[in-house]
């Protein structure tokens, strides 16, 4: 196995850095010390595991800017950089204040027998193992991290190696907490180093590909621990006639191009009623056509580079796909080199479901269009998937909107805007078909994902003697 690995800058194209591949023996040492610090992490109590996290938000807020540059390099766009710097501040101040009223034993009394009363005790897994993606490395980083840290496990991160410039200053403020380097530590590496992390944890957090993340389950399965994947989207935009058309061009470029549509939850088909079709499409296009790429200038813009080499051929793959089968291309829709690999937002129409670009991720700025009439027909598309992450209407009313969402399959559903997802967090939701598996790491929930509860059966009565069950006493 290599030592080291070559890291590419998406905005050059070059590869400018490379990063040390963390071996198996490695990933054993870390784990076994994790391993040995988390029981008093734990016993320490929830009260002094938020002070410790707002210790570590402090150093993060002094070493924002550090982050938020190392990010800019990593992902070649800069203020969703920064979005993800101030987001995980936040995050630690939202799961500190929530977390008290989440971590609370219960206690009850058996309705069957009075004499045996019970309490509960939940009792964190030693080591969670986080395996997480290049489009949000930070986010996706820590938003199974800190609620982990919180329930009183150990955790042990492995970024993508696509975007791994950040972890050096944030390992920094790790350290700087001398209470948490001892329970959380960001390891690099790729698929070897995945795989040693995965034999190593006692719990797994996965967010990534449909194909990477069926390798994650089989290897969990096989060492009897439990998973949770956050995978894939192909998540549908629906717009009723009767939708104001400003608010739905809007919607539909947002929601499909932020983040060079590099995001689970982007918007990757849309369907129009054909009463409004050709109009929506003109001014779908005009927008597009107006939302520029942040090229030579960082700062300017709003498309940033495709951060992923790889992803620019599956892209190109499917236009050609689709373009072969008789989709119409209204602009955009050409990967263009300018040191790195950038995408325009591209608008196509006269598509269907034969067409890859309707079925499969893209993980691009697309925006593939096509019509219906009736709603059970839409209802049918949108259902028509692999996938099932989240989906968006958006109608007249927000009644008429909520009658076809009820019946989309998928965990999330944004009503008169798209992909909501990004900006809310306070729900459970569950992903559907191969968008993954495993409890909501949204919610109140996501944090009790992290415990095994444990039953303490107290009886108040004297033991019951095994003559009671002599047959003789049978009726």
């Amino acid at each position: 196995m290599l030592a080291t690995l070559p890291v590419r800058n998406p905005r050059t194209g070059e590869n400018d850095t490379e990063i040390p591949v963390a071996s198996r023996e490695d990933i054993d040492k870390i784990a076994a010390r994790l391993k040995q610090s988390q029981p008093e992490w734990t016993n320490q109590g929830l009260a002094h595991r938020i002070s410790v996290l707002q210790s570590w938000k402090e150093q993060i807020i002094a070493a924002s800017g550090e982050i938020g540059e190392a990010l800019c390099v990593d992902t070649g766009r800069r203020l969703l950089s920064l979005f993800e710097v101030s987001n995980t501040i936040s995050s630690i101040d939202q799961w500190c204040a929530q977390a008290p009223d989440m971590i609370q034993d219960v206690s009850g009394r058996s309705s069957a027998h009075p004499h045996i009363r019970y309490q509960s005790q939940d009792v964190p897994y030693p080591l969670v193992g986080v395996i997480s993606p290049w489009n949000f490395p930070l986010t996706l980083s820590v938003i199974d991290t800190i609620p982990a840290l919180l329930a009183g496990c150990s955790v042990i991160v492995k970024p993508s190696e696509i975007t791994p410039r950040f972890i050096i200053p944030l390992m920094k403020t790790i350290e700087a907490v001398p209470e948490l380097k001892n329970v959380l530590h960001f390891v690099t590496g790729a698929g070897e180093t995945g795989a040693a992390l995965i034999d190593a944890s006692n719990i797994v957090c996965f967010t990534g590909s449909v194909a990477t993340g069926r390798k994650v389950a089989e290897q969990a399965a096989r060492n009897f621990i439990p998973v949770f994947l956050e995978l894939g989207g192909k998540d549908p935009l629906i717009i009723l006639g009767s939708a104001n058309l400003d608010d739905a061009v809007t919607a539909a470029v947002r929601g499909s191009v932020i983040n060079t549509g590099q995001a689970c939850q982007s918007i990757e088909r849309i369907y129009v009623h054909n009463s409004i079709r050709e109009e929506f499409i003109e001014r779908l296009t005009n927008s597009a056509m107006d939302t520029a790429l942040n090229t030579p200038d960082i700062h300017q813009g709003a498309i940033g580079p495709l951060i992923f080499a790889k992803q620019a051929e599956i892209i190109r793959q499917q236009l050609d796909d689709a373009l072969s089968k008789g989709a119409i291309i209204r602009t955009g829709g050409q990967i263009e080199n300018h040191g790195g690999l950038w995408c325009q937002p591209t608008v196509l129409t006269n598509v269907d479901h034969s067409m890859d670009i309707m079925r499969e991720e893209t993980f691009g700025p697309i925006m593939p269009v096509m019509g219906f009439d009736t709603k059970e027909e839409v209802i049918n598309l949108a259902n028509d998937t692999d996938f099932g992450l989240s989906a968006s209407i958006i109608g007249a009313t927000e009644e008429e909107a909520l009658e076809i969402g009820t019946q989309i399959n998928a965990g999330a559903i944004s009503i008169q805007d798209a992909s909501l997802t990004t900006v809310f967090r306070d729900a459970e939701k569950s992903a559907f078909k191969l968008s993954g598996m495993g409890g909501s790491r949204m919610g109140p929930t996501a944090l009790k994902r992290f415990y095994r509860r444990k039953a303490i059966i107290i009886s108040e009565a004297a033991p019951a003697p095994i003559s009671l069950f002599d047959e003789s006493n049978a009726p």
